[in-house]
């Protein structure tokens, strides 16, 4: 049998693959761009006849059709590997959960730790002459959950960027159970964020500071991040290299500024490497049928063994709060869930095991109160109660607002206290000061 007529035997409609799930399945949605849409509809559409349905999936850029049925906590739970807008207010309508990890250890989760999926469910582009299917932008952990599943159910989208990689980027038509054709959509769009903020650009170039010729860099999303592309695409920097846990739209334009040659990495050289992509319609456009750019599973993108045998290797990311201490909460600001962990500690820890490598976190000095307009610190004495560490204090190396950078590696706690308050909002420090004194970590020295 051709596999085109393999294909036609097991294509289907979508209210009829979603029959396959039962009440108290697991159900696995894939990652991000490869969430399934119209699957999810149908399934949404079964929503009175099923209850305790279990749904994998992370970092959500639509709000899922499961989410909206009528009493939605009854019949489907959401797990999130990653946490953002979307999860967040699924959270406080009590049907969404944070499932805790270190992003780089998620394939093995499925191969080792979890009980075979039940269902999966994720987007994937139109099958080639070979029969496989494409993940797109979705290397992460998807070939681990699909030889982990009972039934695998694949829907197609034309709109799916073809995304080469080095492996685990595709499934063959003999894998699978069923086939429906999506709607095509366009693929959604995250992180098109518009022209960085004065804070934003005072920060990047405090971090292009020490970036050089030859780097190999990984960028998390955000409007930091983007200032950093933005200066770099405008610099005279050269032969830049990627390795990223995502791939982001500050990427294409350093690519397309001829700063990203990837000459000097040590592996995949002159690829771009990443786990997984979202951003911008430029972004899709740039990743589809680019052999310059490499998916792959996150656990070898984020192997911190790996990454640190890369040279001069620059790591930069976000956070929500920072303490006195250098502790990171990337994740939660008390008992409210922001994030997650991600590959955080992954490339902080490998970043700095780099020769010559650095990671930095970034973030604002402060942030306004949404409800009270007020002008809050994101550096605190502690953190606060509930608030989850992402990066420990013995890991942290670059801590960047902008009204400076500290590197805290091998500073005792009063001088880690004094270096992180005098990068602090001004408005903050001297009652910053008052609570390092009740913490004991403070001492009279060249306060400024």
């Amino acid at each position: 049998m051709s596999y085109q007529e393999l294909y036609k035997q097991k294509l289907t409609t979508a209210d009829e693959a979603v029959k396959v799930v039962k009440s108290g399945d697991w159900v696995d949605y894939g990652w991000c761009v490869g969430t399934p849409d119209v699957l999810d509809k149908a399934l949404a559409k079964r929503a009175g006849e099923l209850t305790d349905v279990n749904i994998r999936g992370g970092i959500l850029t639509h709000r899922p059709a499961i989410a909206d049925v009528p009493d939605a906590p009854k019949h489907f739970t959401w797990n999130s590997w990653h946490m953002g807008g979307v999860e967040r207010k699924m959270i406080k309508e009590g049907m969404a959960y944070y499932s805790p990890m270190r992003y780089s250890e998620l394939p093995r989760f499925y191969r080792e730790n979890l009980p075979p999926v039940d269902v999966l469910m994720i987007q994937v582009t139109p099958m080639d002459s070979h029969g496989w299917f494409n993940f797109g932008p979705n290397g992460t952990h998807l070939k681990a959950a699909c030889e982990r599943s009972k039934c695998i159910i694949l829907e197609v989208n034309t709109a799916m960027p073809y995304c080469h990689g080095g492996f685990e980027n595709r499934i063959h038509i003999d894998d699978v159970d069923m086939i429906v054709e999506g709607d095509n959509k366009p693929m959604d769009e995250l992180g098109g964020s518009g022209e960085p903020s004065d804070t934003d650009l005072a920060v990047a170039r405090l971090v292009m500071e020490e970036i050089s010729n030859g780097a190999c860099l990984q960028l998390g999303i955000g409007s930091m991040p983007s200032a950093v592309g933005k200066l770099i695409a405008e610099s005279d920097l050269k032969d830049l290299g990627v390795h990223s846990e995502m791939y982001v739209d500050a990427f294409v334009d350093m690519s397309r500024a001829g700063k990203i040659t990837g000459a000097n990495k040590p592996f995949d050289k002159g690829r771009q490497t990443y786990a997984f992509a979202a951003g911008t319609r430029q972004l899709y456009e740039f990743l589809d049928n680019n052999p310059e750019c490499m998916v792959a599973p996150v656990d070898y993108v984020n192997d911190i063994t790996r990454v640190s045998q890369i040279p001069n290797f620059i790591s930069i990311n976000g956070a929500v709060d920072v303490d006195l201490y250098g502790q990171v909460s990337s994740e939660s600001s008390g008992i409210n869930h922001i994030s997650g962990a991600g590959g955080q500690m992954d490339f902080v820890m490998g970043a700095y095991l780099s020769k010559g490598g650095k990671s930095f976190i970034c973030c604002s000095s402060v942030f306004k109160d949404k409800k009270t307009g007020e002008l809050k610190s994101r550096i605190r004495p502690t953190l606060l109660e509930g608030s989850i560490v992402t990066a420990t204090r013995a890991n942290l190396h670059y801590l960047v607002t902008e009204y400076g950078k500290v590197n805290v590696k091998g500073m005792s706690t009063w001088q880690r206290a004094e270096s992180i308050i005098n990068i602090a909002h001004p408005q903050f420090r001297e009652e910053l000061i008052a609570e390092a004194e009740k913490m004991h970590i403070w001492r009279e020295s060249n306060k400024k």
